[in-house]
């Protein structure tokens, strides 16, 4: 199994200029791209803000082969990335508000309830040339952490998703990755919504609302 970690800040504008460097030295590019289902459920009678720092709106990974007989790969989920949280919390929750600057003292934020911050903890992915089983696979780790608008912590917690395709359905690697892409981001929207709730810490802060009776209530729907 071949992966790579999460390219951070200090590395984006880095990773992004090998595209221009690579894209004639064999490097397979996949951008990942798709609609995602809302979660079928009753909404959470709640406001939620959310901001997505810019790592994660522009989400991606490069893993540089390590001999003349591999291919090295460049794989950009970041637009896709933020239209599954968009479309996830808007179908979980009774209102999604985006903010003005990531939460913390004296960031002017409308007023919410609390605030979502999704990142791409880790991603490692493998193929046949690795691990010669005809199986496209996708492993994602999000850290997510819920906050006030101040910034302080109400939750931190990591969560998993995985995808994989096998090859006799697609045409080419990169659409097998990309596929294999895609169906780990649908694992972490059902997985999020179902278990949201649950969260030790989310729990706790529900049943400090106002609302905490009606709100932890909420579950999806079979």
């Amino acid at each position: 199994m071949s992966g790579s970690m999460t390219i951070g800040p200090d590395r984006w504008l880095a990773a992004t200029l090998l595209v221009l460097l690579l894209a004639g030295c064999g490097t397979k590019q996949v951008l990942v791209q798709s609609e995602f289902p809302p979660p079928v459920m009753n909404k959470l009678p709640l406001t939620i803000g959310v901001w997505y720092d810019e790592e994660f709106a522009n989400h991606e990974f490069f893993d540089e082969a390590a001999g003349r007989a591999e291919t090295s790969w460049l794989v950009n989920t970041g637009q896709a990335q933020v239209q599954l949280w968009d479309t996830l919390l808007k179908g979980m929750f009774r209102d999604v508000v985006y903010m003005n600057g990531k939460p913390g003292p004296g960031q002017m934020n409308p007023v919410v309830d609390a605030v979502l911050l999704p990142a791409v903890d880790e991603l490692q992915y493998a193929i046949p040339a690795h691990t010669n089983v005809k199986v496209y696979e996708i492993w994602m780790r999000y850290r997510l952490q819920l906050v006030t608008t101040g910034g302080i912590p109400i939750a931190d917690w990591t969560m998993p998703a995985y995808g994989k395709t096998p090859t006799a359905f697609m045409q080419s690697d990169e659409g097998a990755v990309r596929l294999a892409a895609i169906v780990a981001l649908r694992d972490a929207g059902a997985h999020f919504a179902s278990t949201f709730t649950a969260i030790p810490d989310v729990a706790q802060w529900l049943a400090s609302l106002p609302r905490a009776g009606e709100a932890a209530d909420r579950r999806v729907r079979p």
